[in-house]
């Protein structure tokens, strides 16, 4: 027989045509999202964890005293003190759910711009 049986590489061509028209549509990020809260085991917090809150309103806050997106690069240095060096402190930032997306990201580029490269975000502790 001189001929080549092309069957079986048609069936695994059109096999391998079905798993990509199933997994492209996956691969696509165009659906809106909602995060959901964080359900992993907590980590081991620093000596004396900092925290940044940002409200809804987009009131700014280290710790329990308020601050502004122009100072809270200053403002940190003090709240973190002489002893710890700050480009090595873990910075925890705590936000409103419905907290705007610019807001947030004003005191990320912040805290990028005053050395502040370690940063957590904190989420609602969910049981399960």
């Amino acid at each position: 027989m001189s001929e080549i049986n092309v069957t079986p590489f048609v069936d695994v061509m059109l096999v391998l045509l079905i798993i990509f028209m199933v997994a492209a549509p996956l691969a696509s990020v165009t659906v809106q999202v909602v995060l959901p809260p964080a359900v992993s085991k907590p980590g081991t917090n620093p000596p004396k964890p900092v925290y940044i809150s940002i409200q809804n309103s987009g009131r700014l806050y280290i710790g329990d005293f308020a601050t502004d997106l122009s100072t809270l690069g200053d403002d940190l240095r003090k709240s973190i003190g002489t002893k710890r060096n700050p480009g090595k402190e873990r910075i925890f930032i705590r936000a409103d759910k419905d907290v705007m997306y610019g807001d947030f990201m004003g005191v990320m580029n912040m805290l990028q711009d005053n050395g502040f490269y370690s940063v957590a975000l904190v989420g609602e502790d969910k049981q399960s």
